[in-house]
């Protein structure tokens, strides 16, 4: 200790210390050019077969004391040498059409870069649907396989559809992670059950439960860009309040451009795994108005969205990002109107629509490419593989023809709310006002040179989508076409092999299913740009509509239902119950060219081939229904509890984990104190400003609102302040329908049915009103459940704004909750239903 003493009282003189001091201090490293075995700083790589990797054997020696004895540090575990970091980029609901990069006319600069750098892909594909195709994306395994054949809002107790990872198929990220790259998730996650999305858990399902060290977004399937139910890891934060203008877009993008730089000067080493997921360009289409007016100043759309069909596929020729050759379909005039038979209140609107579209299309790529420059700006672009997805399916049609203000009404079976009540809200389209979604005019040009949008996975326009990566270390061929079919389920296997990292065998014990993709990694040689794909079949499946493409054929069913038709009888038997297509891949790019008739025996072949797919990846049973899976039970934190009761403020509860009082009779009784200086605040809600309710004091009255859609708000008010002292607020809901359980049928006779609402004060009734129709499907669902305040957007701007605290003293709030249920006779009549149905067919 003489040493330290003296070093610490700034003694100059030479000390001398022991080597075997020395030894012990630095593992002997002050000797060695690179760090040696068992040193502080020494690591190593692994063969990555079971992760995580087994603890090494201690390398040191143990005397009984430390002087004689030998240190020994296991070494950090690193990727293979040159292993490249990775941004991988996927954005929303955006079709063949919509980039500038692949002919169209919204301008992306960032994916230019790209591409120019490196190069384009025009021929990937996803499962027809955002968060089946990012579960594949993620795992390498196709969406069945992964739980995810639908959204997890409608998931059904089936292997295929339960929207539940396997343990036995780890994601790229829990792969990266235990190979040594810090790895991270910004934007969307909807890989995450809605039934596991509370604040309670289980996070094993959550980006860093799977693998993803640092997560920064939303855990549910669209999200509001100005007020968004935002988490960094599993905490809720609200970096919104109090920023006029703040927006996730910018938000996120300068939170990836900290974490990058935070990382890059502590560890500047060490590789890095980005997941880039913007909400863009999801509905709602919330961009800032300067990128309005950068647009709006270019009068892209002018002519409406036949013309612009025709000019996005010129470009894509000139460009040859399609062959030469290839056929358009001619505009669907039984599905769509065309543009010179709107209205000029019509056009007029559907052009503010795709303006705000196509804003935020431009504004989102803009700030994917400030995370790029930062990369550039910080030395590692050379060695960086970017991977840049446009669209995880076909440009959405959910606003069906004419577009809504408020994407949640599509949900509930509004599809087509009238151009004259629309334009209420055209001079604040895109704002925090809307949860706006376009024509789907506009969604079937975007999906040029296709037909069909997303939820369609028969057609290219559902789940063609279009990709740029560049790899300057590698990729030399700047600028390059490929053209080999690929899917979303081919980049993982594509970024292990580039970065050397095998496959593993066991993560965490349990041994893993392999890798269902085929890496993409040989058509980054030029001398491979014409290779044959190596990816020769693949299934397609997405809510009874399906196809397969095998060696250049496609076999697909005709469409039978557009995207925003999803509240009627389902297809009873999707697998057969089908008019089969047939087309040549190979000669016909757009697949516009039938050929079933001539070929019965390849469409009988190929049916074959699909079913053993089918049974192999878990699509079976297949089921056609949309919206009766939305309320269809599930496993979450309410299932089966008829009474809730509350003593204490709570917000943030999501909707997935919330009690849900739709199509069901309910009693919400609040025991309240009033102090002497009156009170006023939430007491509790649920949904927001696009629809949900609310029972609140507004200047001391009780007050229980629904807001239906925001299209109407039905109120019960009492006529007093309510004195200091104790109360018993009561909210008793009658409701007239069979409920939630009719949907087991396909009837929605059950649903949305009238209701009668009383409100009581300490016992006495103050306002009765009757509902005519109400809410059958879902409230908003980037909401949540509020107690004692009201988090995010109020459903009633009129009369408070968020947060709005609740001034009494909460005792005890109880909700209680009867849902109907189907007699025999009930059950009897629906059955005689279908069956009229299926024999009508």
């Amino acid at each position: 200790m003489t040493a330290f003493i003296q070093i610490a009282r700034g003694t100059i003189r030479p000390l001398f210390l022991s080597i075997a001091f020395v030894t012990m201090l630095t593992g002997n490293c002050l000797a060695q050019k690179s760090p040696p075995t068992g040193s502080p700083a020494a690591t190593t790589t692994i063969d990555g077969k079971q992760l995580p990797a087994p603890d090494p054997k201690f390398g040191g020696v143990i005397k009984p004391d430390a002087l004689q004895s030998k240190p020994w540090w296991a070494p950090r575990i690193v990727p293979p040498q040159d292993a490249p970091n990775v941004l991988l980029i996927i954005t929303d609901d955006s079709g063949f059409g919509v980039p500038s990069t692949f002919g169209g006319v919204i301008p992306t600069p960032a994916m230019d870069r790209v591409a120019n750098s490196g190069l384009r892909y025009n021929n990937i594909h996803s499962t027809a649907l955002c968060s089946p195709t990012r579960a594949a994306l993620i795992t390498g395994r196709n969406h069945h396989s992964v739980g995810f054949g639908v959204i997890s809002e409608q998931s059904t107790g089936f292997p295929g559809y339960n929207s539940i990872i396997p343990e036995d198929k780890a994601t790229i990220g829990r792969i990266l992670l235990d190979n040594g790259y810090a790895t991270s998730w910004f934007g969307k996650d909807h890989n995450t059950p809605a039934f596991a999305a509370s604040q309670l858990g289980p996070f094993d399902q959550w980006p860093t439960g799977m693998g993803f060290e640092y997560f920064y977004g939303f855990v549910g399937g669209d999200a509001n860009q100005w007020q968004p139910n935002l988490f960094r890891n599993t905490t809720q934060i609200y970096p919104f309040v109090g920023k006029p203008g703040w927006n996730l877009v910018t938000a996120m993008a300068d939170d990836a451009i900290k974490y990058l730089n935070h990382m890059n000067q502590t560890m500047p080493d060490k590789p890095f795994f980005v997941k880039y997921a913007p909400g863009a360009t999801h509905a709602p289409h919330h961009p800032t108005k300067e990128w309005v007016e950068k647009i709006h100043n270019m009068h892209l759309f002018d002519e409406g969205y036949g013309k612009l069909r025709e000019q996005i596929f010129e470009n894509q020729k000139k460009l040859g990002v399609i062959p030469a050759d290839t056929q358009l379909a001619p505009w669907p005039n039984d599905v769509l109107k065309p543009w010179d038979q709107l209205t000029a209140e019509e056009q007029k609107l559907f052009i503010k629509q795709v303006e705000v579209f196509a804003a935020f299309s431009a504004y989102n790529d803009h700030e994917i490419g400030r995370v790029i420059q930062t990369i550039e700006d910080m030395g590692k672009l050379e060695n960086t593989l970017i991977i840049y997805i446009n669209g995880d399916n076909g440009t959405s049609a959910e606003g069906g023809p004419l577009g809504t203000p408020n994407e949640v009404a599509f949900f509930n079976g509004i599809n087509m709310m009238p151009v004259e009540e629309q334009m209420k809200w055209y001079d604040v389209w895109g704002t925090e006002e809307t949860y706006n979604h376009m024509s789907a005019g506009w969604s079937w040009a975007f999906d040029t040179p296709f037909t069909w949008f997303k939820q369609n996975a028969s057609k290219l326009g559902g789940i063609r989508q279009n990709m740029a990566i560049s790899w300057p270390a590698r990729i030399k061929d700047k600028g390059g076409m490929r053209e080999q079919f690929c899917h979303v389920i081919d980049i993982v296997p594509t970024i292990l092999e580039a970065a050397g990292i095998p496959e593993p065998e066991t993560v965490d014990g349990i041994p893993q299913q392999p890798m269902e993709g085929t890496s993409l990694l040989y058509t980054f040689d030029k001398k491979n740009a014409k290779a044959p794909s190596q990816h020769q079949t693949q299934y397609f499946e997405m809510m009874g509509q399906w196809a397969l493409y095998h060696e250049g054929w496609l076999l697909s069913t005709k469409v039978n239902r557009a995207p925003w038709e999803a509240f009627g009888v389902a297809n009873p038997d999707p697998l057969n119950n089908q008019i089969l297509e047939l087309y040549n891949l190979n000669e016909d790019f757009s697949q516009s060219n039938n050929i079933a008739g001539k070929n019965p025996d390849k469409i009988k072949e190929l049916k074959e081939v699909f079913i053993a797919e089918a049974k192999k990846y878990q699509v079976f049973p297949m089921d056609a229904s949309v919206a009766g899976r939305l309320v269809a039970p599930r496993p979450n934190i309410t299932a089966g509890r008829t009474e809730f009761v509350y003593t204490l403020p709570m917000t943030g509860l999501p909707q997935g984990d919330s009690p849900s009082i739709l199509n069901s009779s309910y009693t919400i009784t609040a025991d309240i104190t009033v102090p002497e200086s009156g009170a006023e605040g939430m007491i509790l809600t649920s949904g927001g400003r696009f629809c949900g309710y609310g029972f609140y004091l507004l200047k001391g009255k009780p007050v229980f609102l629904w807001n239906l859609l925001d299209l109407q708000r039905i109120k019960w008010e009492g006529k007093d302040a309510l004195a200091p002292g104790n109360h018993t607020l009561e909210f008793d809901f009658k409701y007239e329908g069979l409920g939630a359980g009719t949907l087991m049928f396909n009837s929605m006779s059950g649903l949305a049915r009238p209701g009668t609402g009383i409100l009581k004060v300490d016992g006495k009734v103050v306002a009765t009103q009757k509902m005519e129709k109400t809410i059958p499907m879902i409230l908003q669902w980037d909401e949540s459940f509020d107690i004692g305040s009201d988090t995010l957007t109020g459903v009633n701007d009129a009369d408070y704004q968020p947060p709005f605290p609740l001034t009494a003293k909460l005792n005890k709030l109880t909700l209680k909750i009867d849902r109907p249920q189907l007699s025999p006779d009930d059950i009897k009549k629906l059955e005689a239903a279908m069956r009229n149905n299926k024999s009508s067919e």
